[in-house]
């Protein structure tokens, strides 16, 4: 539905709702319950009420106190039921009470204001929570696309991320004419596979994404060649649940890419995944060896930074993330709390 159909069928909707409450409330107020019949002249000073609430609803509502111009909207309120009541005391009741000792003797003021007064709230109070309702939905709905575009963004800076340090590494290996880099070009490709056209949606099978961290890891395992030990395990993992992709993956390239950063040989990275009922446990360990450009790398990371992002936005409360940084070891620890696939 598009945007201008959905702005119609809100305000048929209001319409809608307008009519049935007026006449209620009419029926109510104007309804005579000893001679089972409406009367003329309560029908005309119900309409009196209902024009003044009507002002009120629509213009003063939208023009000042939705724009927090109180003293403004309360002045010009006094005026729109002083016109009312003089309308009532000074032009109706010369119509309909001319001869009457109501009209004559008793000034009335006081009388017709609180005549006035309930329906005039009532009109007024129903409107004022229509549009706070309404306004409601669209802070929510505005919240979610900001939400959902940051996410987005985020999800898109992890890509360039990705592909910068591996696209060097692979034009490293075919300058040198090794003999792996077409093994490392169909990992590359798998991987990139799934981080293009298969985890588009906003949650994926963890199978799925446990494959991509398989395949991203034994690509990057080609890379290190004999300088060092990788493993990779995963357990008991249930295929009815899902997880928001491309979070894991950033531990990982983390400890790849600061690994070999810090040393040429004696690599160790070992990432294990389990499950324990909904709960997810991530754990992925590497050493390194410290330098100062290092140690900052690993705690203040692009990659680092919007994993975090993400998991805020994602998650909220359902995650507790753990960083351990020794001299020689960098681990960090994700539970997840995650839910079946619908």
């Amino acid at each position: 539905m598009t945007l201008r159909n959905k702005t119609l069928l809100t305000t048929w909707q209001e319409i809608a709702f307008q009519i049935v409450l007026h006449i209620l409330v009419f029926l109510f107020y104007a309804y005579n319950r000893n001679d089972n019949a409406l009367e003329l002249n309560r029908f005309v000073f119900f309409l009196n009420s209902a024009v003044t609430a009507g002002i009120i609803n629509y213009f003063l509502f939208p023009k000042f106190f939705y724009k927090e111009k109180y003293s403004i909207f309360f002045l010009m309120l006094f005026l729109v039921l002083a016109l009312a009541i003089i309308n009532e005391e000074f032009v109706l009741e010369q119509i309909f009470f001319a001869d009457s000792r109501r009209s004559k003797s008793f000034p009335g003021v006081f009388f017709t204001l609180v005549e006035i007064l309930p329906t005039v709230a009532v009109l007024s109070g129903f409107k004022f929570t229509w549009d706070a309702i309404k306004n409601k939905k669209q802070v929510e709905k505005l919240s979610t696309l900001v939400k959902e575009s940051e996410l987005q963004f985020l999800k898109s800076q992890i890509n360039p991320h990705f592909l910068f340090n591996n696209l060097n590494n692979l034009y490293s290996y075919a300058i040198e004419q090794s003999p792996k880099t077409p093994s490392i070009i169909l990992e590359l490709s798998s991987v990139l596979r799934y981080m293009l056209y298969e985890c588009k949606a906003k949650y994926v099978p963890l199978t799925k994404e446990i494959e991509h961290l398989k395949n991203f890891t034994e690509l990057n395992k080609l890379q290190i060649e004999n300088r060092g030990v990788i493993e990779f395990s995963s357990k008991h993992i249930n295929p009815e649940y899902k997880i928001a992709p491309l979070i894991l993956v950033v531990f990982i390239e983390n400890a790849f890419k600061h690994s070999q950063t810090s040393q040429s040989k004696n690599i160790k990275i070992d990432v294990n995944i389990n499950m324990r009922d909904n709960i997810l446990i991530f754990n992925c360990k590497n050493n390194y060896k410290p330098t100062g450009s290092t140690q900052d790398d690993l705690t203040h990371g692009i990659g680092l930074k919007n994993v975090k992002k993400r998991l805020d936005l994602l998650y909220k409360n359902n995650y507790r993330l753990d960083i351990k940084q020794s001299d020689v070891d960098y681990e960090v620890s994700l539970t997840l709390t995650l839910h079946k696939t619908p």
